[in-house]
């Protein structure tokens, strides 16, 4: 056997060995190679930066949260696990829900909206403990570094020295956990366990039997923005509904329903849906570019509920859109007096400030919007910043927290990291090679490997002449190298043995 490869597959068959534990929910014995430790950090360091980018925190109607965070706890108390569990009430219209390792669990308000009674919620919330509980997430993270490991031996067998290209940017890690998809498995297990959770905290367990009924009613209405993320790897249908009530059938029945006191604790939610729905349809026609109506809408939504930041937010970006910048400016404000502790309301504030010309306003926005949830077009707009101000080596480390990313901000970094980077460090992009021609004269090849165009390439010369002292010499590379392009220039010096290669690229710069 290929002894990389070897050595990579009697890793993965020593970690699967060595890291079978049981499930606390299924008492199964499964391959997690995290430990509970690890995992427990994971879901601590995600789960603030996951709220900021699932809308944050829904915090205009503290009674639901506290309300919600009551049924979740009564449910947790009874799990098979006991963790730290936490429980959020998310500002966002899309029905969902999600857990993350280590028992931080999230539920949107707009799936709030959708569910009929407590045993409903407790059906939701259920199924997300079952998916902490029994470690879904630490699987997911298993199978994918064994997969990643079987993508390494594969990149050995095709070239041992190619380690480095197997190196890409991410996402962080929450939106790597909040993208994951759980396997069919997990999600049956957890529809059967959450439904034990709900008995064992007397809920009638047909509660979980009409939340599947609302999936499914949801999915014929085509609302499927939510299938996404809930139960996106096995899709609400009538054979799950009819698994829950053989489930159901198994356990004690005459639990809590709490239809009527769902109701009173959704009533200020409820009474401001209409607000919510306003401030949707305006972002859509935002997205479509219809600046008009999406601000129309917005004044709308504000006059129906002026408590919601988002709302003064979406003002804001209409009229950063058309380039009113104080205006802008003015709605991020009103905004962030009613919710400091959003992202968003900061990076759209600090972006008005730059155009309008205050870069220290600006880099104070940007850089609270950065503590609260990196984003690429912070970073950039901190690197553009940093850069006006002179302070290259910062806007450097800007520039490569968003270079290691992609998309079109990724690909702005990157070209201006080369721009900055290049003239600094001209070796690093330019690969230069000695030779000798015909008459032992030094020819000295250079290569561009900055994936841009360079001219102005400069090289050094150190050699010892006849009498044997030093001496150094400059040769520049007439006209423009396109990327992957080599120019030689002739230095006249002799002889040349080709023990050495007395060169160094002194100089370079990109060709806009």
């Amino acid at each position: 056997m290929h002894k990389p490869l070897y050595n990579i597959a009697m890793l993965a068959l020593a970690l699967a060995l060595g890291a079978c534990s049981v499930n606390p929910v299924t008492g199964e014995r499964e391959l997690v190679l995290m430990s509970e430790a690890q995992e427990l950090q994971l879901g601590k360091q995600a789960y603030f930066a996951s709220q900021q980018a699932e809308g944050g925190e829904y915090d205009v109607d503290p009674e639901l949260t506290r309300y919600v965070q009551d049924v979740g706890h009564r449910l947790a108390a009874v799990s098979d696990r006991k963790l730290p569990y936490e429980f959020v009430v998310l500002n966002n219209s899309v029905p969902n829900a999600w857990a993350l390792p280590g028992g931080k669990i999230a539920i949107n308000r707009g799936l709030l909206t959708e569910l009929n009674s407590e045993a409903e919620l407790a059906a939701v919330l259920g199924h997300e403990i079952v998916h902490a509980a029994a470690r879904h997430s630490a699987q997911q993270q298993t199978r994918g570094l064994l997969s990643q490991a079987l993508v390494v031996a594969t990149a050995v067998v095709a070239n041992d020295s190619e380690y480095g290209a197997l190196a890409v940017g991410s996402a962080n890690i929450g939106a790597q956990l909040l993208n994951a998809r759980y396997g069919r498995s997990a999600e049956l297990e957890s529809d059967k366990y959450g439904m034990e959770y709900m008995s064992r905290a007397g809920y009638d367990p047909i509660g979980a039997v009409h939340l599947q009924e609302t999936f499914v009613r949801l999915n014929s209405e085509r609302k499927s923005d939510w299938i996404n993320g809930l139960f996106a790897s096995h899709p609400p249908s009538q054979e799950r509904v009819a698994a829950n009530r053989e489930t159901a059938a198994q356990l004690p029945s005459g639990g809590k329903i709490g239809a009527d006191v769902y109701e009173l604790k959704m009533q200020q939610t409820r009474a401001t849906a209409a607000a919510y729905k306003t401030y949707d349809e305006g972002r859509k026609a935002l997205s479509d570019g219809d600046t008009a109506t999406a601000l129309k809408l917005a004044n709308q939504a504000i006059e129906q509920f002026p408590k919601e930041a988002h709302f003064y937010a979406l003002k804001g970006d209409v009229r950063l859109r058309e380039k009113k910048y104080d205006t802008a400016i003015s709605d991020y404000s009103r905004a962030i007096s009613r919710r400091e502790d959003f992202f968003y309301y900061h990076l759209q504030r600090g972006l008005a400030k730059k155009q309008r010309g205050d870069r220290s306003g600006a880099k104070q926005d940007l850089e609270r919007s950065v503590q609260l949830m990196p984003t690429a077009p912070a970073e950039y707009a901190l690197g553009n910043i940093a850069e006006q101000n002179g302070n290259l080596d910062q806007a450097i480390a800007h520039y490569r927290v968003v270079a290691k990313d992609g998309g079109n901000y990724g690909a702005a970094a990157s070209a201006a990291l080369l721009t900055l980077d290049l003239p600094r460090n001209p070796g690093n992009y330019i690969k230069h090679a000695c030779a000798a021609d015909a008459a032992a004269n030094l020819v000295v090849s250079v290569q561009n490997r900055a994936g841009i165009a360079v001219g102005n390439v400069v090289v050094g010369i150190e050699y010892t002449d006849s009498a044997g002292r030093i001496r150094q010499s400059t040769k520049k590379i007439s006209g423009t190298l396109q990327p992957g392009q080599i120019a030689q220039v002739n230095t006249g010096l002799g002889p040349y043995t080709g023990s050495t290669c007395p060169v160094r690229v002194l100089g370079a710069s990109v060709v806009n």
